[in-house]
């Protein structure tokens, strides 16, 4: 069984998740550090092949009233350029935007609760974030 990549886009940092081969369970998989968004496109192609990805939820940063914003606007332009990347290679993938709101909120919940220092949590917040958005869009499936 093929799995789902989730992806929490961020300004420096970029979360990544993966479910396991039932595709029930998120689990962190990575930060990738990037340049710019395709960077970050080739970086996450090689995750594509490596984990024979089938789908990717993409997180999508709505504002709290459901209007988007400029990181709304980036995403989008991060879907199509992954979308090309996707098809330059032959691959049959549907990215899906999924509704992010309050994801990075939760981490930093979880991190509390966890008792994750804050040095260490600047790296983890965006991969639990990942994680969080993914597992969410697996549970909404059921």
């Amino acid at each position: 069984m093929n799995r789902t990549l989730g992806i929490d886009l961020g300004e420096k940092r970029t979360g990544v998740a993966v479910t396991d081969l039932t595709g029930t369970l998120a689990g962190g998989l990575e930060l990738i550090e990037s340049t710019g968004l395709n960077d970050c496109a080739k970086k996450i192609m090689v995750l594509i092949e490596q984990y024979e990805v089938y789908e990717i939820v993409l997180g999508y940063p709505l504002n709290m009233n459901g209007t988007k914003g400029e990181s709304a606007v980036k995403t989008e332009k991060f879907k199509s350029i992954l979308e090309k990347s996707i098809k330059e290679k032959n691959l049959d993938i549907k990215i899906i935007l999924f509704d992010e709101r309050l994801s990075t909120s939760l981490a930093h919940v979880y991190m509390n609760q966890t008792g994750i220092k804050s040095k260490n949590r600047k790296k983890k917040v965006d991969m639990l974030s990942a994680q969080i958005i993914l597992q969410n869009y697996i549970d909404g499936k059921k």
